[in-house]
């Protein structure tokens, strides 16, 4: 859960004036705002020649600051991208993947660009594509870094859609979906431990949206959206999703100058963002500034109206704390009822483990809530039963969350102070 600064979109890097690309990253990086650090870059930035991944310099970098700072990453590799030069395509699929030409537009991209969209269906299209996908899977799935990966889809950045053309460069809606049924079923064996996240696209070009998003959801993969205002459909995938299932959601910020801030009846474009954010109950939103990546731009907003990104930081996902704890004993077996609440804004995005153990690691007891809880404003009761004649108080209660089998520690979002490892001593307190 939680922020996500973005320091690369479809038009790259951040691109500083004075100073490095290094030092650019790293002032995003280190951010305290920001949990995790998001990349979105081109097929072609990230392989040369079959057979081999090269990573650009920024791409390396955020890495590289994500374990300085204690971040996370989260990336993105776009088929097809309507604001670059010539395409999205490594070279070397240049003369063995046909292209198909959509037409020009002002309303995306380039102005008076000429757009192609590739035969995904190709034979050759399909063999680079998983070769890729499966080096990149071989280095980052269930990497220790690495929080989610967006879904490859069809169309522009990726994201489901060539509008405002109409119809693919696909013969007809069936080979179309079976296409991209395929595409995602082999990100889905190849990220066997690491969520993906689906674009909630509304299917505008018949290409399998509905098909992808139901197979997303049923593979306990996640969901995102790169709008909060446009279509209704995606509002409506994401407020209703099964409460274990993760949310991104994706929406520029504006900066803070007074001709940016875009006020209507007295809300600034910013705060009615983040409101709209918070009805659907997310667990992660975008620190980014559309096309024009720098921690100054973000800094220009949040020094002068901090209120609203800080609000949202200290609710966004799920937010976990045992609110009561009651004891008891049955035929001479103690145990513990937890009643456990979410004081976030989202359901847990997989399976809350609880755990006790005492202080001399003798024993550990644990056992796992139904995914999804507790939801949030609502109270969901555990029962722990403990080794015979044990004495409760001292007992070290702490909680993992677990997604794909991969577990990962959870703070407590209660008042008492904790152990270094995260742990809650449990003692009388009434």
């Amino acid at each position: 859960m939680g922020l996500v600064t973005y320091i690369c979109d479809e038009v790259g890097p951040p691109k500083p004036k004075n100073g490095s690309l290094r030092s650019a990253i790293e002032k995003l990086a280190k951010w305290e705002l920001g949990d995790v650090l998001y990349l979105r870059v081109d097929w072609r930035d990230i392989q040369k020649e079959p057979g081999k991944l090269e990573f650009p310099e920024h791409w390396n970098l955020t890495f590289e600051m994500a374990k300085k700072y204690g971040k996370r990453v989260a990336f993105r590799i776009q088929l097809m991208s309507p604001v670059i030069e010539p395409q999205s395509l490594p070279d070397f699929l240049n003369d063995k993947v046909p292209m198909v030409k959509l037409g020009t537009t002002d309303e995306i991209g380039i102005n008076g660009k000429v757009h192609y969209a590739p035969r995904y269906d190709h034979p050759e299209f399909m063999k680079a594509f998983k070769e890729m996908d499966t080096l990149l899977a071989e280095r980052y799935n269930g990497h220790e870094l690495v929080e989610y990966v967006d879904t490859c889809m069809y169309g522009f950045w990726g994201e489901g859609h060539t509008w405002p053309f109409e119809g693919s460069p696909l013969p007809d809606y069936y080979k179309a979906r079976d296409t991209f049924v395929e595409i995602f079923e082999h990100q889905a064996a190849n990220w066997s431990k690491t969520p993906l996240t689906t674009n909630t696209q509304p299917d505008y070009n018949h290409v399998g949206n509905a098909e992808v998003l139901e197979k997303t959801i049923r593979s306990y993969n996640w969901l995102r959206t790169d709008t909060i205002f446009i279509e209704n459909e995606q509002i409506d995938v994401l407020s209703n999703r099964p409460p274990w299932i993760g949310a991104t959601i994706e929406q520029g910020i504006t900066k803070g100058n007074i001709g940016d801030l875009r006020v209507v009846d007295g809300l600034m474009r910013n705060e009615n963002i983040i409101a709209h954010v918070k009805d659907v109950g997310p667990n992660y939103f975008s620190l980014w500034n559309w096309h024009d990546i720098a921690l100054e731009n973000l800094m220009s907003y949040h020094d002068k109206y901090p209120k609203a990104l800080n609000t949202l930081s200290r609710s966004i996902g799920y937010r976990v704390r045992p609110s009561w704890i009651w004891s008891f004993e049955k035929e001479g077996y103690p145990g513990l009822v937890l009643g456990l609440v979410n004081d976030g804004i989202s359901g847990v995005p997989g399976a809350l483990r609880i755990q006790v153990r005492d202080a001399a690691n003798t024993f550990e007891v644990s056992g796992s809530l139904d995914p999804g809880y507790p939801l949030p404003g609502k109270v969901r009761q555990a029962v722990i039963m403990l080794p015979k004649d044990t004495q409760w108080e001292g007992l070290r209660l702490s909680a993992v969350i677990e997604i794909k089998g991969v577990r990962r520690p959870v703070t407590w979002a209660c008042a008492q102070k904790l152990e270094d490892d995260g742990a809650l001593i449990l003692k009388r307190n009434l």
